[in-house]
């Protein structure tokens, strides 16, 4: 199939950003998967800083980490991703993002639109020229109608001059399927 879902897209293009010794953020860091998948990107000499607000995301990822033998690249924080410039100064290549709830977790915890607003802001800001915030929204069931049409309208704002945002959406597709977002900083 030439059109790949929405979390396969997010992969290939951050993986034609990041290098090897990058800085990248995991925003969501969630069940590890994205985590995982930067912390083999960077290298030994990059550094993946993640961040969640449940401590049950925190213990599955660190056991992810460790049992790829990737764990010392690695910051893990248990913080909302809106307080992210309280940890990181900039030079950042990558951001990830996956909106929504903690898979198999409480639904009732999740990410929502002023804190990823606010999140997504100052990851412009940390990024370097040429890096990119990935944002995989994921909506539908019991939450995230309104996060995605808040996050989808704040994207519009952005000033087309710095940022280039394209967006990858199945719009024939039953069960709201992920949106994929993604920004480039060009200045």
């Amino acid at each position: 199939m030439l059109l790949k879902n929405s979390l396969h897209i997010s992969h290939e293009l951050v993986s034609k950003v990041v290098q090897q010794g990058d800085v990248v953020i995991d925003a969501t860091m969630g069940n590890g998967n994205d985590t995982l998948f930067l912390a083999k990107l960077v290298g030994d000499c990059g550094k993946v800083f993640a961040f969640d607000v449940q401590q049950l995301a925190l213990d599955n990822t660190k056991k992810k980490l460790i049992e790829a033998e990737v764990f010392d690249r690695t910051e893990l924080i248990q913080d909302g991703h809106q307080n992210i410039d309280k940890y990181i100064q900039g030079g950042i290549k990558a951001v990830m993002f996956n909106l929504g709830y903690l898979p198999k977790g409480d639904h009732s915890i999740g990410t929502r639109a002023e804190t990823t607003i606010e999140a997504v802001e100052k990851c412009l800001e940390l990024l370097c020229k040429e890096g990119i915030v990935m944002i995989v929204i994921y909506y539908g069931g019991d939450s995230g109608f309104e996060e995605k049409n808040a996050v989808m309208e704040y994207f519009k704002t952005l000033d087309c001059k710095k940022y280039a945002v394209l967006v990858h959406d199945f719009v024939n597709q039953v069960n709201c399927p992920p949106i994929a977002v993604c920004i480039e900083k060009m200045i």
